[in-house]
């Protein structure tokens, strides 16, 4: 996605929340000279003198016990790091901002965080969460009465949704077009001239037309919409005028050009053409996307830095968590290069337009899952490691010991999430795998399971049943036969609450069987091959990205065996790992 798309202005955030009663000191000259110099800032970037004049107009405001106002200025401060491209600065303003309207217990104010949220979260990509937000916003917005403010909410809800479902789009639109007529008529033109927009995008052109000749009469009624520059140049592609349609885009678009110019030409049969623009469009995007993470990188480097200053005792913390974040990035630029190899072996044109379209989401989606797995136990750490840090701490023996096995059970999730990746890495390697370890298979079994005992819940019996000998000796790669051990029980642990998780080992004949057996929810029959493709999870609130099974098995086959569930037992899930050796001590 192009991110500069959604990039907010001075205008969103100064109208945005007008919707109370006026309020006598704002025709106060110096509230209007405060406001104005904050606006001025704002507008040039300018972060010292922005945030110079913002504290001070946020000082006014609460001098004259206007919550409201104060607010939205404290809210004009996430959109100015956002506008900045420092995605984590404005989180972390965002947070702050909930939590205190939370224990103010400023519930009528509290649109304001979950809408800052939203932006958040579609900035980031992540879509679902993004309309989650605003259509709360929405709800807290109907139960306290601001109606003339719900149609540009319900326009943000648009601009998330058009690429996924253009009929969701559409439903929005006339919703907020109803709204808006009854309560804040001025939002009519702009809400029809951005439905007009939608019918080109959805490729009807005719209605496109009919929508274009209302636009333009109500143009001449004095009417404006910020939509009227992309109107004009759909407008020039639909009578044919095609490359000066682009040349339109190019000059009068900015940013939003560079996502129209595509579509332009895909409307008008020149696919070569599309997938030259939307390859640019996509390396601009990739570039300003490798500049937010960049930014929030350093965001998190600054709030490491302070913890290593102020709290000397979480350094080793600390230093995990650096160490952390660099695996991150290096997941990231390897997703780019991925991104960027399947690219170059594309051939027909048309062809190569489509798949492009699909990496790109197959990217996002990727990095959204891997991020959001990553950033929650993370958080977790780091709220820990304050409260550790803390020098008045006064939590008992029993809640440092609960905040110790938190930090820990997050450390090992993304732990296990880094190990999947690197394991990952390893089956797609072409390097021959050694198999010259001497593994003593009941040792191996019983480490694994005394480790996973300590990871069940309390109420879940691990247990080892062998037939083996405890001299019996398998000459395979000790390593790889672990990590297919430890993907099985971490699968087995994560969907098994209660009952047992048993680990068994026989051999028949030239083959040894090696099974992971629990009393779990347990798996479909017809998911028994599904469940091994990668990022397959049936439960998608489970932790992971699901790459476990499908690592256990490729390991399983780099070693000369398998790994199948058995479609029989019906108490929960068997996993079995079969291997071929003609050892038979």
């Amino acid at each position: 996605m192009n991110i500069t798309k959604i990039l907010l202005t001075t205008t969103l955030l100064l109208t945005f929340g007008v919707c109370r009663a006026n309020v006598d000191h704002k025709k106060d000259a110096k509230y209007i000279e405060l406001r104005d110099s904050m606006s001025h800032a704002f507008n040039d970037g300018d972060s010292a003198r922005f945030y110079h004049h913002v504290t001070n107009l946020q000082n006014y405001l609460l001098n004259k016990n206007d919550n409201h106002g104060y607010y939205t200025q404290r809210c004009n401060e996430i959109i100015f790091e956002m506008n900045r491209q420092r995605i984590f600065e404005a989180y972390v303003k965002a947070q702050e901002l909930s939590k205190e309207l939370r224990e103010k217990k400023l519930d009528k104010e509290m649109y304001m965080a979950v809408n800052m949220m939203g932006h958040i979260n579609r900035y980031c990509g992540n879509k679902e969460a993004a309309k989650k937000c605003f259509y709360e916003v929405v709800e807290m917005m109907k139960k306290n009465g601001y109606y003339e403010s719900i149609p540009p909410i319900y326009m943000n809800i648009v601009n998330v949704a058009l690429d996924d479902d253009p009929d969701e789009a559409m439903v929005l639109l006339d919703k907020a077009k109803e709204i808006a007529e009854k309560y804040s008529p001025d939002r009519v033109f702009d809400i029809e001239t951005r439905k007009t927009l939608s019918y080109y995008n959805r490729g009807d052109i005719q209605k496109f037309l009919e929508g274009y000749k209302v636009y333009k009469e109500g143009e001449k009624q004095g009417k404006s919409s910020v939509h009227g520059r992309s109107m004009e140049a759909y407008y020039l592609a639909s009578m044919g005028k095609v490359d000066e349609a682009v040349e339109y885009a190019r000059r009068e678009m900015g940013d939003e050009g560079a996502e129209a110019i595509p579509l332009i030409y895909e409307r008008a049969g020149r696919w070569e053409d599309a997938y030259r623009a939307f390859k640019e469009e996509s390396l601009a995007s990739d570039s300003i996307d490798n500049v937010v993470i960049s930014n929030s990188m350093h965001g998190i480097q600054d709030q490491i830095k302070l913890y290593e200053t102020e709290h000397k005792q979480a350094l080793d913390r600390t230093y995990g968590l650096l160490a952390l974040i660099f695996m991150l990035m290096l997941l990231i630029i390897a997703m780019a290069y991925i991104v960027q190899t399947r690219k170059k072996h594309m051939i027909e044109m048309r062809i190569a337009y489509d798949k492009a379209l699909e990496s790109e989401k197959m990217k996002t989606a990727f990095i959204q899952n891997v991020t959001h797995e990553v950033r929650t136990p993370l958080n977790i750490i780091t709220g820990f490691a304050q409260v550790i840090a803390n020098p008045d701490l006064s939590e008992s023996v029993e809640e440092r010991k609960q905040i110790s096995t938190m930090m820990q059970k997050s450390t090992r999730q993304v732990t296990i999430l880094m190990d999947e990746i690197i394991g990952l890495s390893l089956i797609d390697s072409t390097e021959k795998i050694q198999k010259d370890d001497e593994t003593h298979i009941n040792r191996l079994l019983k480490e694994l399971t005394c480790e996973y005992k300590d990871y069940a819940t309390s109420e879940t019996e691990v247990k080892l049943e062998t037939e083996l000998t405890d001299d019996y000796v398998l000459k395979t790669n000790e390593n790889m036969l672990r990590r297919i051990m430890n993907c099985l029980l971490e699968n087995a642990t994560k969907y098994t609450q209660r009952g047992s998780i048993t680990i068994r080992a026989k051999q028949e004949g030239a083959v040894l069987k090696l099974m992971v057996e629990d009393t779990g929810s347990g798996i479909p029959e017809q998911e028994a091959e599904h469940i091994f493709d990668r990022f397959v999870k049936l439960d998608n609130f489970k932790e992971g990205i699901g790459l476990g099974l499908s690592l256990s098995r490729k390991l399983a086959e780099q070693l000369g065996g398998k790994v199948e569930l058995d479609t029989t037992y019906q108490d929960g899930a068997r996993f079995i790992v079969t291997l071929t050796t003609a050892n038979e001590n």
